[in-house]
């Protein structure tokens, strides 16, 4: 029932509006508003917390649909409950109370900032100075950076090695920060700290806890954007279906309709990668790699089908209803939202092969 909501609000509601939101180059702020009258914005936070209780495989369903609508709602949904659990799950009890209600409820909508791989000039330095930290710095690939009510930050701190940084929860109208938004319609934008004061009491976890929490939220980043690419395959599939079932007794479609089977196994194969790593994560065990193999291979995916489906309705010589160039730039824009591929792929081949000098 959940899943049958979602879909009938995604193409009734929020296709039209994405239409509206893209060719305007505006923040989808009323979609978001619609998610939270839906419930949606808390749904896999304990009932307890005023969440709706759902595992984590059917979260990325709701997310896979969302994203066949539009995928901007997709990936903002997805920031925002990362966001939301590193508060559930690290911040002190206070902090916890007045915040994660109005983060569940959709009152504020939260982002979070992935921390870079590696230390870099783009990092947000904190140092701590008696009750608070002192932030400057900045960091880009921010999702809905100026839109946001309230930021997760991860940030480098005086004397700490970049492996363990120090997440902090900072309200979007804190003194010092300033966000730079991206080009027309970009989801992501640059978050500028400076002289920015953050109570320690806003920390998100011990100060061990931040390599173990950069982690995790790597991994659920990982997959949120790897349901969103699959959202985004299926809508892109389509109209490549539609394409070949108006030729379908042309013998010279045949060749077309094959290619477009082969790219409705490659969608398929990489739902099943995302369902995977979902029941990984919802029974417990650990499902780092194979969110990265799921973010990899649902990207690519996305590109691939998106750019056929453009030529597909070339040859067919229809002016297709469907926003086949939005796909494709947007099929870009996932792909680049992995921060370190190489790192990514780095991590996989380590945990397939090995240590070899631990085998030695």
């Amino acid at each position: 029932m959940l899943l049958q909501l979602v879909r009938e609000v995604s193409r009734r509601q929020i296709a039209q509006r994405a239409r509206q939101h893209t060719a305007a180059g505006t923040f989808p702020a009323d979609l978001f508003a619609l998610l939270a009258e839906l419930d949606l914005l808390g749904l896999p936070f304990a009932p307890a917390d005023g969440g709706g209780g759902h595992p984590t495989s059917v979260v990325c369903d709701v997310l896979v649909e969302l994203s066949r609508s539009f995928v901007a709602v997709g990936l903002g949904m997805s920031v925002h409950l990362l966001a939301t659990a590193v508060v559930a799950g690290h911040a002190r009890p206070s902090l916890r109370a007045d915040v994660l209600p109005r983060l569940i409820a959709g009152e504020l909508l939260a982002s979070c900032a992935l921390p870079p791989p590696t230390a870099t000039s783009e990092a947000v330095r904190a140092e701590r100075d008696g009750d608070v930290y002192v932030l400057d710095g900045r960091q880009a690939s921010v999702t809905h950076a100026g839109q946001a009510d309230c930021y997760v930050l991860f940030c480098a701190t005086a004397g700490d090695p970049p492996e363990r940084p120090t997440p902090l929860f900072v309200p979007a109208d804190a003194g010092g920060l300033e966000c730079l938004q991206g080009t027309t319609g970009a989801p992501t934008g640059v978050v500028v700290c400076r002289d920015l004061r953050v109570p320690v009491a806003h920390r998100l976890g011990d100060a061990d806890d931040g390599h173990d929490i950069a982690e995790d939220v790597f991994a659920v980043h990982r997959l949120g954007v790897a349901a969103c690419a699959v959202g985004l395959s299926r809508a892109a599939l389509h109209p490549a279906v539609v394409a070949v079932r108006s030729g379908w007794g042309d013998a010279a479609a045949r060749p077309v309709a094959a290619r477009v089977a082969g790219l409705a196994a490659t969608v398929e194969a990489a739902d099943a990668l995302v369902q995977r790593a979902a029941a990984a994560r919802d029974t417990g065990r650990r499902a780092s790699t194979v969110a990265a193999m799921a973010m990899d291979v649902a990207t690519a995916t996305a590109a691939r089908v998106a750019e056929a489906a453009v030529r597909i309705d070339a040859r067919a010589g229809s002016v297709s209803p469907h926003p086949l160039a939005r796909y494709r730039r947007e099929a870009g824009i996932l792909q680049q939202l992995e921060h370190d591929r190489d790192a990514a792929l780095l991590g996989i081949a380590q945990d397939i092969v090995g240590d070899v000098e631990d085998e030695r």
